[in-house]
């Protein structure tokens, strides 16, 4: 009998799930490539009935991702994309055609899986899912699918594909524990993506990561394409709804998609990501996908990928961003010193337990006010005490374990001349959409959570709002 949706995602958190419990090994006995490939053959192999683009890295592969998806799309190919973790509900990870997979459909699928799981043993949640995309993808008859990496490269789970293009975004210190503690050994992991032959993608890297890159390109003689040298970008104009640039394709070739380029993502270093995305796009062009420059000018203006520097509100203002290493917190305070000059910022801030919170807190202290730490509802979240013992004396901070009450809080406290930035980790800039959304009424979420709560009691939610 099919499972209702409910009851199919019941299922799948009851398998093995490192993304709410500590994996305690990154080696072939914990991760399988071997295992999935015998559930996919199971499955009829649907992973080899479309093209694909695959995308590794620490920090903005879910951005490059996402401005292929929406490229390719505006280009005429039906389109699948895949990406992890999601905001608000498991369907976002599976899409066909930019919309969330039908939760009828996802019930189906895992019904299914259900049944040859016992012959199977040892399958973990993401090499599940990642079957189930896969499936997905093959019935709704996509022509072209972009899949990201869940965790490292060599041994995840959708590193059973073998792509058209392999990309690798920029690479820092994450998941240390796992995939090493220099960049060196980071890099190897992610560049295990890399496939015999197969044209390769990096942005910009570390001098340390950028040799081990190239030397996996060179022994697997897979062309390597480097942002920053191969293709750059140069600046032109911003507002808080988007900004111009010009890529360029370094020699330019005839028909290449060098050109002037609008995203509505902020940032800088989301203009490198425009940059990886569009070189990836350009080598699929010359492997014979039909991708005309305004096509992909179209996809990449309209291309949504929420939760990455985004403002819910311009009077407060609030923001939120899905910053979750000291890396990508550099990138965030120099964004918002950027965007909001002289402004001070009030961070309502979370993290997992297993993430370089001194790192974060150093990277952001140059534009904060002050620190509210809190706690998202994933399990992994850190207490908000243990991430008050990291933060030191030299700024004010408060422990507020309730997230839309520490929102709510941050608010009152903002002066004139500040901000409140929601920041540490995708579950807390989820929950903080999520409240955001149902007190004022903006449409900010594309499909119901798969979780509905009433974040705050009504008296508290007039006086936020």
């Amino acid at each position: 009998m099919t499972l209702t949706y409910n009851e199919a995602l019941d299922y799948l958190y009851s398998l093995i799930d490192y993304e709410k419990t500590r994996i305690a090994r990154y080696d072939p006995k914990t991760l399988n490539l071997e295992r999935v490939a015998r559930l996919l053959e199971a499955l009829g192999n649907p992973h080899r009935c479309y093209p694909t683009l695959h995308i590794a890295g620490t920090k903005g592969k879910g951005s490059v991702a996402a401005m292929c998806e929406s490229a390719l799309r505006a280009s005429g190919v039906h389109t699948g994309l895949y990406t992890s973790p999601h905001l608000h509900t498991f369907r976002e990870r599976i899409r066909v055609g930019g919309w969330p997979a039908d939760p009828h459909a996802i019930a189906d699928l895992v019904s299914r899986l259900q049944h040859l799981l016992p012959d199977h043993p040892g399958i973990t949640w993401f090499e599940a899912v990642t079957a189930i995309a896969f499936l997905y993808f093959a019935e709704m008859g996509v022509e072209f699918a972009v899949v990201e990496v869940g965790l490292g490269g060599r041994l995840d789970a959708t590193n059973v594909i073998t792509p058209q293009v392999s990309v690798i975004t920029s690479l820092s210190y994450d998941h240390t524990y796992l995939l090493g503690d220099s960049l060196a050994q980071i890099a190897a992991e992610k560049g295990g993506i890399i496939k015999p032959g197969v044209p390769v993608v990096s942005a910009p890297q570390a001098e340390e990561a950028l040799t081990v890159l190239m030397a996996i390109a060179e022994a697997r003689q897979a062309p390597l394409t480097l942002v920053g040298r191969d293709w750059q970008w140069e600046f032109e104009e911003e507002s808080l709804d988007w900004q111009r640039f010009t890529a360029r394709r370094i020699p330019a070739q005839p028909g290449d998609l060098s050109g002037p380029y609008q995203i509505p993502l902020l940032g800088r270093h989301q203009l490198d990501n425009a940059t990886v995305a569009l070189a990836a796009l350009d080598l699929l062009r010359e492997a014979g996908l039909p991708l005309s420059q305004e096509a992909v000018q179209e996809g990449l203006s309209t291309v949504r990928w929420p939760g990455r520097f985004e403002v819910l509100d311009r009077t407060i203002p609030l923001v939120v961003d899905c910053a979750h290493n000291g890396d990508s917190a550099a990138k965030l305070a120099a964004a918002l010193a950027e965007w909001f000059p002289g402004r001070r910022w009030t961070f309502v801030f979370g993290a997992s337990n297993d993430k370089d919170v001194a790192g974060m807190l150093t990277a952001l202290r140059p534009v904060a006010a002050r620190f509210l730490f809190t706690r998202s509802r994933h399990p992994r979240a850190a207490d908000p005490t243990a991430l008050a013992a990291v933060a030191g004396d030299d700024l004010p901070f408060e422990t507020i374990a309730d997230l839309p009450t520490a929102l709510q809080r941050a608010l009152l406290l903002a002066g004139p001349e500040e901000g409140v930035c929601a920041t540490g980790s995708i579950f807390i800039v989820a929950d903080v959409r999520e409240t955001w959304s149902w007190l004022t009424g903006h449409l900010l979420l594309e499909v119901e959570p798969d979780v509905i709560w009433h974040p705050l009691p009504h008296p508290a939610a007039e006086s936020l709002v």
